[in-house]
């Protein structure tokens, strides 16, 4: 056989990380009668009996998806749990166990070590998860966290994102925009601290949006709190990667489309001011930023009087039908197509 000297080679930016696990999972078949639902959703769904079995597992990685010069190791620790929690609860299921592998260089010290497994330690108190396993070997490339979180939800309890239906309601919980913000924050601070090292920064006017991006918060409030007012979404995911991909994610496994108004979108105050003072549109933050772990969901319509007022729950849209297309309604009243723009860790960044 005769080897192609010129192989195609396709960058991975061209697919960004949705189309590349797309492509790359096409050819899996779920053969088991315990798989209920596989790759595609927050979490996978297996059935061993009375209660179904839900699986995520998230990487985090040092220079892509976090810098050390300002996110502490607890910080780190704590946060690396929350957002696989996230993907348990997106699914209307309670996180039980967690696993947690590291892949370390000598430059970390024992202690620092420490100080992420105390973060790590936290996290499990807190949501009530026990850390069960896990594994730890070397890298040549700084830090590595792979957390995988393992859930149970009664059996029809579970809640895809492939059940919304015209005219559902499209609820977010808390805020948006918040991580993001955040985050620019902070890689300004760093900016201003290579140039001068004694500048000791001036947190406190965001004190609320940097701990959105350090230490966020996955939320099992949402839940219990749905459980309680008596409401099963239809559809749900994890804000991860900004309202505008996951409602196209909701949208493509429910084979409907969208209206989301702007005027409704939830924004925190600090998310403005700073936005303001970075002249960027907030809008396009709340739709586009990410890293805001708040849960976005479809509720029938007949649900609506159980939700309405809850401080915790924002409407900001409804389904339509598919061939109406996602849109974003304007203060001005004007239709724009809703696009993902959201952070792709697969963007070549040279």
């Amino acid at each position: 056989m005769i080897e192609d000297k010129n192989p195609q080679r396709t960058p991975l930016s061209e697919l960004g990380e949705f189309k590349l696990i797309e492509h790359l999972t096409k050819h899996f078949k779920m053969t088991h009668k315990s798989t209920i639902k596989g790759i595609g959703d927050d979490a996978a769904v297996l059935n061993f009996g009375k209660k179904q079995v839900v699986v995520s597992t998230d990487l985090l990685v040092e220079g892509v998806h976090f810098d050390l010069s300002y996110a502490p190791l607890k910080h780190l620790g704590y946060k690396a749990i929350v957002v696989n929690l996230s993907d348990i609860y997106a699914m209307n299921a309670v996180a039980t166990q967690v696993t947690v592998s590291i892949a370390v260089s000598n430059r970390f010290p024992l202690e620092a070590l420490e100080e992420l497994y105390a973060g790590i330690t936290m996290a499990a108190k807190l949501y009530n998860v026990d850390v069960v396993g896990g594994d730890t070997t070397s890298s040549t490339s700084g830090l590595i966290i792979s957390v995988t979180a393992i859930g149970e939800v009664e059996k029809g309890q579970e809640v895809l994102r492939s059940g919304a239906k015209p005219n559902d309601l499209l609820v977010v919980s808390g805020d948006v925009g918040g991580a993001f913000m955040g985050l620019q924050i902070l890689e300004r601070e760093k900016e201003v601290f290579k140039v001068n090292p004694r500048n000791q920064p001036d947190l406190s006017m965001y004190t609320y949006i940097i701990e959105r991006q350090l230490k966020p918060e996955a939320r099992k409030d949402i839940v219990e709190l749905l459980k309680e007012l008596d409401v099963k979404p239809t559809s749900m995911i994890d804000v991860s990667d900004g309202i505008s991909s996951e409602v196209i994610h909701l949208c493509k496994e429910s084979k409907v489309g969208a209206d989301v108004y702007e005027e409704k979108i939830p924004l925190d105050p600090q998310v403005i001011s700073s936005c303001e003072e970075f002249n960027l549109d907030s809008t396009t933050i709340a739709l586009n930023g990410g890293e805001d772990y708040e849960l976005l969901m479809t509720i029938a319509q007949d649900d609506f009087l159980k939700i309405k007022g809850n401080p915790n729950l924002t409407v900001i849209g409804y389904i339509t039908e598919e061939d109406r297309g996602m849109h974003l309604v304007t203060r001005g009243d004007e239709k724009i197509p809703i696009i993902a723009k959201g952070w792709n860790a697969l963007k070549d960044q040279s």
